[in-house]
């Protein structure tokens, strides 16, 4: 067995079940558990677990990791997205190897996306 395993990713909200909505409505990921404080989501083997920022702030235009997700249609996750409070970090790319794109969700995080060519 190994050292260790991979549990989850943290991210901390100032609304909790705004952002479980953001990312079950934006990106289709199951909600496990949805209370006002905490949330756990998953998308296959990726879990993300949301909790209640124990204090007032939330990040303001700093950059926290990025999360990136590989999607089908790039143009319409971001227009879904968009309509849930993300806004664009920037045009989305049109590379050799496919589109990319980084969107500022709610509370600040930082989302990739990638639709292969």
């Amino acid at each position: 067995m190994a050292a260790a395993s991979f549990r989850w990713i943290l991210q901390l909200h100032k609304d909790v079940p705004k952002a479980a909505r953001f990312y079950s409505e934006g990106l289709d990921f199951t909600v496990n558990v949805c209370t006002f404080r905490w949330a756990e989501l998953q998308s296959g083997p990726l879990k993300l677990a949301l909790m209640q920022s124990p204090n007032d702030h939330a990040m303001q235009k700093g950059y926290s990791s990025l999360v990136s997700f590989t999607v089908l249609d790039i143009n319409q996750t971001v227009t879904k997205l968009m309509a849930l409070g993300a806004e664009l970090d920037g045009p989305i790319k049109y590379e050799i190897h496919g589109k990319v794109a980084a969107l500022r969700c709610i509370d600040g995080h930082m989302l990739g996306l990638y639709e292969p060519a």
